[in-house]
């Protein structure tokens, strides 16, 4: 298929949260490396977290080996290396841990282009870290994960979308498909009616052979139906004339879910 005004574009993505883990590892880079249904992985990587005693040498070397295979992106857990948001909205610092977090990467020759938090978490000053970081933001959904209540800090966004903020214009691409939204979906194809389709899945998803198995039969389905792409591709081509929006437009939970 070649782009042509108007191409419906599909793209995937992987939260890699256990990038040391010796088992789970492998497993990543071999579906990295494969490319189910011609698309190309973007890595979304934890960094080490140095309270943990976490190998930096090691996870560099990997992060390195992931950016050679695809697009690379940043993603924060806020409480520890297995717990991604936070205990507590109220005392988070967020953006402040973004910006440190990013200013690592980058002295250690890393180039992210891409954030998204862990748990979904996110607020204005994560936002706009973001902004100056030059990240496009893939935190936002298109639906609200089901295990977080009304007051948990999410945003809700369904296309690409330039997101204003007092700090500049963040760019997003919303995460719209699980592993398992798109079984359901390429199994009912009329479903995918989103712009982008872009599908995550988790590192630790690949080491149960079914559920890769589903994952790379429906990515060989998808990448029939859309355009295959990958979110730098995406972001580079849809962002620059996207629609803009208020970042208080899209922002939920927290102050967003109090009436005023």
């Amino acid at each position: 298929m070649r782009d042509t005004p108007g191409t419906r574009y599909a793209v995937v993505s992987c939260h890699v949260e256990r990038p040391l883990d010796d088992r789970v590892w492998p497993a990543f880079a071999r579906f990295q490396e494969q490319r189910a249904g011609g698309f190309p992985v973007a890595a979304l990587l934890r960094p080490p977290d140095s309270a943990s005693g976490e190998d930096e040498q090691t996870w560099l070397e990997r992060a390195r080996e992931a950016a050679a295979r695809g697009p690379l992106g940043h993603h924060t857990h806020w409480t520890s290396p297995s717990h991604a948001r936070p205990d507590g909205d109220g005392a988070l610092d967020a953006g402040a841990r973004v910006l440190r977090e990013g200013a690592w990467l980058r002295e250690r020759g890393l180039a992210p282009t891409l954030f998204c938090g862990g748990g979904w978490y996110t607020d204005a000053s994560v936002a706009t870290a973001c902004v100056t970081l030059g990240y496009v933001d893939c935190t936002p959904r298109a639906a609200r994960p089901p295990y977080l209540d009304d007051q948990s800090r999410w945003a809700e966004l369904a296309a690409p979308a330039r997101l204003r903020l007092e700090g500049g214009v963040l760019l997003a691409v919303p995460t719209t498909r699980s592993v398992g939204d798109l079984v359901r979906a390429v199994a009912r194809p009329w479903t995918l009616d989103e712009e982008v389709v872009h599908v995550y899945c988790h590192d630790t998803d690949l080491v149960d052979g079914r559920r890769r198995r589903l994952l790379v039969s429906a990515l060989a389905l998808l990448g029939r139906r859309r355009q295959r792409s990958d979110l730098d591709t995406v972001s580079s081509r849809l962002l620059p004339t996207a629609p803009e929006r208020d970042w208080s437009e899209v922002a939920r939970g927290g102050d967003a879910a109090r009436p005023q």
